[in-house]
């Protein structure tokens, strides 16, 4: 009886899936249109009560975006103002969406890999993932490995699209 041999597991190839790079921390919002004067003027004084009033301590440890969803003037000041309160609890908050947030989150956890377990792999990055904006993280990722990969494929191991080659 022949022995079953997984060569795909011998082969030495490395198998990244982008889901492993999605940002583990909760995310919350906050949307600047909750303070404004009927939903379209920010008044200072009553944006700044809330910005000394607000509960800054319920974003520890979370990533926030921060934005205004009303069609209105927001002054820069006001969102130096929410950064500057941020900054004790958290650092991973950005001024814009959710998705932009998402992908600041996606390229940090890239970033913050051990480069080193990748250096003259062969390395294939999973064409199916669940994040927010794909192409935008596996161009992220190949930015990262490329200066140290021997390889880098696209798809699953048994059918893969060469991406770089080092020579």
């Amino acid at each position: 009886m022949t022995e079953i041999v997984n060569r795909i597991k011998e082969s030495g190839l490395i198998s990244l899936d982008l889901a492993a790079y999605r940002p583990r921390q909760t995310i919350a919002e906050i949307d600047i249109t909750q303070v404004l004067w009927k939903g379209l003027v920010l008044k200072e004084k009553d944006f700044r009560a809330w910005v000394k009033d607000h509960d800054w301590h319920s974003y520890k440890e979370q990533a926030v975006y921060v934005h205004c969803s009303a069609d209105a003037i927001v002054p820069t000041w006001a969102f130096m103002l929410i950064g500057s309160k941020l900054q004790a609890y958290t650092n991973d908050y950005i001024i814009g969406t959710k998705d932009a947030l998402e992908k600041q989150l996606i390229k940090q956890n890239i970033n913050n890999s051990d480069l080193t377990k990748y250096i003259d792999a062969r390395i294939i990055i999973k064409g199916c993932s669940d994040v927010v904006d794909p192409e935008f993280a596996m161009v992220e990722l190949v930015r990262f490995l490329q200066p140290v990969a021997k390889s880098i494929m696209y798809g699953e191991p048994c059918s893969t699209v060469p991406v770089f080659k080092k020579r």
